[in-house]
């Protein structure tokens, strides 16, 4: 929704008409002409300000918004702030009046279509957990005390769900990069709805055999969930740049809502399952959430909690199949156009490790000790509610207190959502905020776990654990999902987010395998250093993507691509942009504004010559086509022109002039 102003200059530019962009020097010049007796109109200046430099990235001279000293870019962040926050609830007012349920099918089209397949996701896989204390009260031959049940597999249950998730992340995240995004979501719904079919009619001819179908229904299960969070974050991220030559304000200050409101929606799937499993067991166990758990009431509580998101999952495979468009892979098309890649771009992946080594050092890095927390927390949920009720037999009080710690995550789901894509804190100081806070909500009990963990105490240790769950989200669970798709080219963006998260899981492989072995204590003393580390290599490895243009980053690749990385002077490689270990190694030293502005005016003469050119060659093959047709040429050209004004292509071209080509070219190559 753009603002009038916005809406008044697209329609400027629309109108510019096929006359050539004339772009000028410091001098009055224009590059690489330097012919001083032609100046630029007003609308001209006026045009190529709004599309090199727009007003929320630059200020009213024309500077960049990290160039401005401290107080004026404070100033001028909170003025773009505040303008952008009348325009929406403007607009959100507006459609309100038109409709009251509007903004409601607004929030649902644009946050949780994006995010439903992690929706369901979260939802299954935190019912693993959720479901393992009713399968220890009803089966506890098997699963509590493992006499008639082999401890390998019920231990495999977590390995070979995390195990399918690092292969869904790998191999999906390379075929979304190889074959589309579009063909990556619909395979990961088809993957997942099968899943869901062998848990909900698992079955073993004993115990154990149940127990070995359903671990391997979770690493089949496991697969398409892996798949899902290169897919959901790519897609999202480039829906959210648009398909233009020219981004789009909404990216450029929206874009980590974006991704982000659509990965929350895996704590609104961890709120509704844990909901339902306790309805389902009130329903099945007589109203009571009371032991002695029947076996019959436990199979049909997880059996039903998991036909539940089966039917969803059906729905997203329809969605998926016929309601995403083919331009779900525009970014990605164009991106292999440039490069002139077929297949999938082993070049530039290549490149990417070279160039970009530091950047997965931090997306990788990061999300290893972030899943190492995010497991860390679950064994702050035993310990106080041990404490709570010693001797306890009901599972409720487990379940309830999780539905509160759930209820706490999305807060800072949503509050990580608001500020996520604020200039002045954004990505960077949010994720080293978080791993802070958490190491801090762990090392103060880990130094005193008697006196916390006693029953005078316990109301302190279940406010770190709330607080310990609410930075996990208000930090590093969304930033690493979000940055491990943004600091990387489109061409590879699927493959390093699914190396990413796939090194994440195996921080969660190191949780399950070491919470085995290792005491309560001991755990209270390994896992705050695990956020430490965060803190570190986040400080150190990760660029802050807050507030850039994302195309300028593809424009940085495409010189890179040329082997011309010194010639791009851009804000790319702005020193606010880079991470510290990239402006050591001197990657800023190139950025030049006034530089780089004359190279995008050259580089925008050079595109709109070559779509020239492509038009004439269009025109002229039409022409061609009609000519052989038929052997009377006057007839023929008027029946042509007059059947122009109906192709979509063609329409109104009859009476527009193509200036000469002569003189433009495009000396960047870019």
């Amino acid at each position: 929704m753009a603002a009038n102003g916005e809406a008044q200059t697209y329609n400027e530019v629309t109108r510019f008409g096929p006359n050539p962009p004339h772009g000028p020097d410091i001098s009055g010049g224009h590059p690489p002409f330097e012919d001083p007796h032609i100046d630029m109109t007003s609308n001209e200046k006026e045009i190529f300000k709004y599309l090199l430099k727009p007003d929320d990235l630059y200020n009213e001279d024309g500077v960049y918004w990290a160039d401005l000293p401290i107080m004026k870019r404070v100033k001028f962040v909170n003025k773009v702030n505040r303008q952008e926050s009348r325009r929406e609830f403007a607009a959100f007012w507006q459609m309100f009046k038109n409709d009251p349920l509007a903004p409601v099918g607004f929030y649902f089209r644009n946050m949780v279509l994006p995010g439903a397949g992690l929706g369901l996701e979260g939802y299954v896989l935190f019912s693993i957990g959720n479901v393992k204390p009713l399968f220890q009260k009803a089966f506890p031959d098997c699963w509590k005390s493992n006499k008639i049940c082999d401890k390998t597999w019920i231990n495999a249950v977590d390995y070979l769900e995390i195990c399918g998730i690092i292969v869904g992340q790998i191999l999906v995240g390379f075929i979304g990069d190889w074959i589309g995004r579009r063909w990556g979501l619909i395979q990961d719904a088809t993957i997942m709805f099968l899943g869901l079919i062998m848990l909900v009619a698992g079955w073993g001819v004993t115990q154990n055999g149940w127990v070995i179908c359903y671990a391997w229904s979770l690493f089949f299960y496991g697969i398409g969930v892996g798949g899902e969070y290169p897919m959901t974050a790519t897609s999202g991220m480039e829906n959210a740049v648009g398909s233009g030559k020219v981004s789009t304000r909404e990216d450029r200050l929206h874009r980590g809502r974006k991704v982000v409101s659509a990965f929350l929606m895996q704590g609104w799937g961890q709120f509704f399952n844990q909901v339902i499993l306790i309805l389902l067991l009130l329903c099945f166990h007589h109203g009571s959430g009371n032991a002695p758990y029947s076996k019959v009431a436990a199979q049909w509580t997880y059996r039903v909690s998991f036909a539940i998101p089966a039917v969803g999952t059906a729905w997203l495979i329809y969605f998926r199949t016929f309601k995403v468009k083919a331009s779900a892979n525009r970014q990605l098309r164009l991106a292999k156009k440039k490069g002139g890649v077929t297949g999938y771009d082993v070049e530039s992946l290549k490149m990417t490790f070279y160039y970009f080594g530091g950047r997965i050092i931090a997306t990788a890095g990061t999300w290893y000790m972030n899943d190492v927390f995010f497991y860390g927390n679950k064994l702050f949920q035993s310990e106080f509610i041990s404490v709570i009720m010693p001797g306890g037999t009901s599972i409720m009080p487990g379940w309830l207190y999780n539905l509160i710690n759930v209820g706490v995550s999305l807060c800072g789901y949503y509050l990580a959502s608001f500020l996520v894509d604020n200039k002045l804190y954004g990505r960077k100081h949010m994720q080293s905020l978080g791993f802070l806070m958490d190491f801090v909500f762990f090392i103060i009990p880990g130094t005193q776990l008697k006196y916390y963990t006693s029953p005078a105490h316990i109301k302190e240790f279940q406010a770190m654990y709330f607080l310990s769950s609410f930075f996990q989200q208000f930090g590093p669970n969304c930033v690493t999902f979000l940055a491990a798709a943004e600091v990387y080219p489109v061409a590879v963006r699927a493959t390093a987010h699914g190396f990413s998260a796939a090194v994440g899981k195996l921080g969660a492989l190191t949780a399950a395998v070491g919470y085995s072995y290792w005491s309560t204590q001991t755990k209270f003393w390994i896992v705050p250093w695990f956020g430490m580390a965060g803190v570190i290599l986040n400080v150190l490895f990760m660029p802050d993507t807050t507030g850039l243009d994302l195309k300028e980053q593809e424009r940085r690749w495409a010189y890179i691509r040329a082997g011309r990385e010194k010639d791009y002077h851009g804000i790319a490689i702005h020193p606010k942009h880079l991470s510290l270990w990239e402006r050591l190694r001197g990657v800023s030293k190139p950025y030049d504004a006034e530089l780089d502005y004359k190279q995008r005016i050259e580089e925008m003469r050079g595109e709109w010559e070559e779509r020239m050119q492509e038009r004439i060659g269009e025109k002229e093959k039409n022409l061609e086509d009609v000519i052989h047709d038929d052997d009377d040429f006057d007839d023929n050209v008027s029946s042509y022109f007059k059947r122009s004004t109906k192709s979509p292509n063609l329409r109104g071209m009859e009476n527009e002039k193509i200036p000469p080509a002569e003189g433009l070219s495009n000396p960047n190559g870019i």
